[in-house]
Order: C-alpha cells, then structure tokens, then sequence
C-alpha cells in the first residue's frame, strides 16, 4: 500500500502521527503536549513581567520561542532534538537579553533573562513527558534502553530524556493486502492472487521486542504462505474452494506470528486472475459443457414426449369417435388463425369431410351472409340458370 502524500496538510499531519508510533520516536508530542508548552511560557513571562519591568524583547522572546518550539517539536519528537532546541533557544535568549541589558544599564548585566532561561528549560522537560495512550492503544517504555513496563490507555508521565516510549502499539484488528504474482500451481498455471488478512497485536511486547518491523514481517509471511498453498494445490480447486484456501493460509500464518503475540484471525482470497489464452479456453469449454447439457434436455423431453404419445394412441385405439373430435379440434384451431395453413393425413380428410368443409369456408368468404347475389356473381344453387325470377 502505497503511503498518503505529504504534499498536503492532511499528509503531513498524518505522517506526523504515524512518526510519533514508530521505533525512531522516543515520544508523542500531541496537541496536549502543546497546550502544557505555550502554558508553561505565559506563566514564566507573567512571574517575568511580575518581577521586572516591562520588555518587549522579552515578551517577543517567550511567545517565540513557545510557537517555535511547539512546532518544532511536533514535527521532530525525539529527545535529541529537545536538548539542541533548549539549548539553542536558551542561549539566543541569554545573548538578546545581555545585549538590551548592556545598552539599558551601561555596562551592568541585568538578571532578566533568568526567568526565561527557567521557562525555556521547564517547558521542554516537562511538556513531553506528560503522554497520552488511546482506548486502543498499549504504550512500550524504555528506562536506559531497557524494557520497564506497558502502559495503558490514558496519560502517564515518563522521566525526561531517561525513558523513551518505544512504540505505541495498536491492538485493533488491521487489514492487510498481499498478494502472489505469476505463481505456478499444482498443474503448472501461472495465476495472479490478491488476498487480505485480519490480524490483531495481543502482546504488545513480544511484538515490539522480538520483531523489527512486526507489520511488515505479517505481510511477507502471508505472501509466502499464500505462494505454497498456491503451488499445492490445481487451478480448479484455487477457483472453486477459495475458502478451505484461505483457511489453510490462515492457520499456517497463524502457527508463526503466535511467537510474536500476534494471531491472524481470518485470510480471505480476493481474486485470481489467470491468462487470457486460458481464459477463452476455458469460456469455450463451458460454453461446449453447456451446449451438451442443452442437447440431452432436448432428447430427454423427445423421449418423454414419445412416451406421452404412445400412451395416448393407446386410449384412442378403441375410441375412434375421440380421435376424430381430436382431429377436428386441431383443425378448427388452425383455421381461426388467418392465413395459416394445416397438413393433416389423407385419412383424416375423407373421415371428416374436410373438402367439403374448405369448400363451404371459402364460399362463405366469396359471398358475404345477407347480401343478395347480383348478376356479376353468377348462377346462384337455388338458381342454376340464372334467369331472373318472379
């Protein structure tokens, strides 16, 4: 996963806290930290303004170096650089302070800057230290390079300089994404397998003390795990049984990061692409799968319907009347359909009378019920000479 830009301020602001959870931060500086800072420089130029009289040197001094210092600090957080910024800041303000003495007094060196140098000095041992541990969160510390203890949720105060809070260790459940590239399987396929594991921190100091980077070995771990499950196993079960794979992921994941005091709870299987060429191969070979299935259903129900049928010819051997009302109903269902035409067997013609029936259909078409004949028409049955009659 590629890291957020620190272009923008959210960037920066997240790599900050990022930063401050890491092995290479010996503290956290918060916004509390903040506040106790610039609290602590207001109340050292309130005794300051109390005692002597007012500078604005001086006030510019303080509010300064309080601004400077919090930012500064924010971004670093680490002990080394509270010592070299107190003692940059401490000696800057002994100098500026020396210099308006000399031009106020003539010669005399003032003891204003006492007070500030105390400020300066109690503000960076004391605004560090005071930390903060979230619900989630179990804090590391280190007295002299030596493990002294975990530290639970809410503020805890370390000694300035000698301890160090080794890591902040979240103990949520994290997600993290792996994946195995052009790995072959059981029956040499080259697949692509995107894959997310669900692990948790239940010993924050096995993980910190006995692992580097213990993020970063899960997901190296994982990887090769999902490599070897994938070379065990052909490609049709990779595709149909993506579950008993993430189990056996799962548990041999979890066998190794126990040591640690981290357990894997779950690994699910993504996607799995496989090549093109195979691809289309397969597509083919379920379209023909299917094509074969569609041909027995259709033999099957021709089978079924011949058995029908035979069981009917039995039930119409012995009745003729039902066959020939049968016969008659297929044809007066063909003939309500307009210009539709029906092939029946010769048989069922001379038993029906169906030229006569044809014929009368047709007659009624040619001469309309109710219109009298006229001359054009012709000869009329009641009228074979066509003469005109009484």
């Amino acid at each position: 996963m590629s890291p957020i830009s620190s272009t923008s301020g959210v960037g920066k602001a997240f790599s900050v806290e990022r930063f401050a959870t890491t092995l290479r931060a010996d503290f956290r500086f918060a916004p509390l930290n903040a506040f106790l800072l610039v609290a602590i420089f207001v109340v050292g130029l309130a005794v300051h303004l109390a005692v002597f009289s007012f500078s604005m040197l001086a006030v510019g001094l303080v509010l300064g170096s309080a601004l400077t210092l919090a930012v500064l600090l924010r971004l670093a957080q680490v002990w080394e650089s509270v010592v070299m910024l107190g003692t940059a800041d401490c000696l800057a303000t002994y100098l500026l302070m020396r210099g308006e003495g000399k031009v106020v007094a003539e010669g005399q060196v003032l003891g204003e800057s006492q007070v500030i140098l105390i400020t300066i000095v109690a503000a960076l041992l004391i605004a560090p230290a005071v930390q903060i541990a979230y619900q989630w969160e179990r804090a590391v510390v280190l007295r002299l390079g030596r493990f002294k203890g975990l530290r639970s949720p809410g503020l805890f105060v370390m000694i300035p300089i000698i301890d160090k809070v080794a890591q902040f260790v979240d103990q949520r459940i994290r997600v993290a994404d792996f994946s195995a590239e052009t790995t072959l399987t059981a029956d040499t396929v080259p697949v692509n397998v995107d894959a997310i594991a669900f692990w948790m921190v239940w010993d924050a100091q096995k993980a910190v003390l006995e692992v580097e980077h213990f993020d970063e070995a899960v997901v190296l771990s994982a990887q090769t795990a999902l490599r070897n499950a994938i070379g065990k196993h052909d490609l049709a079960v990779l595709l149909s049984e993506r579950d008993r794979l993430g189990q056996e992921i799962q548990k041999t994941l979890d066998e190794k990061t126990s040591a640690w005091g981290i357990t894997t709870q779950a690994v699910e299987i993504r996607d799995i692409i496989i090549p093109k060429g195979l691809e289309d191969a397969m597509s083919r070979q379920a379209q023909a799968e299917r094509e074969r299935q569609s041909r027995i259903i259709l033999g099957t129900a021709e089978t079924e319907i011949a058995e029908k049928f035979a069981r009917a010819s039995e039930h119409y051997r012995e009745n003729p009347v039902a066959l020939h009302l049968r016969a008659m109903n297929m044809v007066y269902e063909g003939l309500r359909q307009k210009g539709s035409m029906i092939i029946v067997p010769s048989t069922a013609v001379e038993t029906m009378g169906l030229g006569a029936l044809g014929g009368l259909t047709a007659f009624g078409k040619e001469i309309p019920r109710g219109q009298p004949p006229t001359e054009a028409d012709g000869p009329t049955p009641a009228n074979p000479s066509g003469k005109p009659t009484d």
